[in-house]
């Protein structure tokens, strides 16, 4: 069943850290990780894997995973991003633009569940 929603790749480690962007985008918004892979259809030890970076999330399960913390699935992968994801002849203008995007990024995330924070007050 855990095949259906992760890919585990061997042959080619992962760059981009997508697990981690949704561990840091769940912790903002407050979810617990249990309720977010109950929303999914995962168990918490799935999500656990996801978020740790230990499997990759097929791009079905991306898909739940941003429609259950309602985000657009971009902003997962602006936030997971990293140096080496980027092609060195692009690294001047990744250094130079991505902070800012990251930055706004988050942002975003906040503010489109600030409804949530605010309640919770």
């Amino acid at each position: 069943m855990l095949d259906n929603f992760v890919q585990k790749d061997t042959k080619n480690p992962i760059l981009m850290k997508i697990g981690s962007a949704i561990k840091s985008i769940r912790k903002k918004i407050g979810v617990p990780q249990w309720e977010l892979a109950d929303k999914c259809g995962l168990s918490q030890t799935s999500m656990s894997q996801i978020e740790n970076n230990i499997k990759r999330p097929h791009s079905k399960t991306i898909a739940k995973i941003c429609e259950a913390l309602e985000i657009p699935e971009s902003i997962i992968y602006i936030i997971a991003m990293e140096d080496v994801d980027v092609p060195s002849n692009k690294k001047n203008t990744y250094n130079l633009v991505y902070p800012s995007i990251k930055s706004l990024a988050l942002q975003l995330v906040k503010k489109e569940h600030m409804d949530l924070v605010e309640t919770e007050e």
